[in-house]
């Protein structure tokens, strides 16, 4: 199968994570900042997308880019022959959905005395337990995210990103679990909504 190019992959982005800036547009795609912020520009001379300036820094869909990439990731799908492999693997990320959010919960809140309250991470042991939660989920999701980067490819760059995130939690930086924009749950939440735009499945 062919990479889809650069115009549909920043696109899509955005209508995945939502308004955000070139660097997460990178990530997200795989491509060069420079060459996600060259495709922008483009994107933006042809009305699909906008850039907010002022302080924000980020670039977001106009309704026509909404629009374009919803006719984008049909004939994409459709041409690739790929809406039942991308479905198969669509019911089995939700198998997984429910333990992620409980895994995310447990990272954030814990019992101290019979009492939820915050996690300040100041317990390296019981982190360390639901890091290696993590791990098990993470092992489970491997071959999903591999059966849905078999139908599309650029279903690929989130089982890079998921690994990266979960490698740097292990190393020590903890906000790569729920807290950063590169986060575990982050890319997660990003694969889910990918999947029910690509499926044409409403929220």
């Amino acid at each position: 199968m062919t990479r889809p190019n650069p115009s549909l992959l920043v696109l899509h982005s955005l209508r995945c994570c939502g308004h955000v800036g070139v660097a997460r547009v990178a990530k997200a795609t795989g491509l060069t900042e420079s060459a996600a912020e060259s495709t922008l520009i483009d994107l933006a001379v042809d009305g699909l997308v906008t850039y907010l300036g002022r302080g924000f820094d980020v670039w977001g869909l106009t309704d026509a880019g909404r629009a374009a990439d919803a006719e984008r990731i049909a004939d994409e799908l459709e041409s690739a022959g790929a809406r039942t492999a991308v479905t198969a693997g669509f019911r089995r990320f939700l198998l997984l959905n429910p333990e992620l959010l409980d895994l995310c919960a447990a990272w954030q809140l814990r019992s101290v005395d019979g009492v939820m309250t915050a996690n300040d991470h100041g317990d390296p042991s019981y982190d360390a337990r639901v890091l290696g939660r993590f791990a098990d989920l993470d092992r489970r999701a491997a071959p999903v995210c591999a059966e849905l980067a078999a139908a599309l490819p650029r279903f690929g760059r989130y089982r890079t990103r998921l690994a990266d995130a979960l490698d740097r939690a292990a190393s020590g930086a903890l906000a790569y679990v729920t807290d950063d924009v590169a986060s575990y749950h982050t890319v997660w939440a990003e694969l889910h909504e990918d999947l029910l735009v690509t499926l044409g499945i409403p929220r």
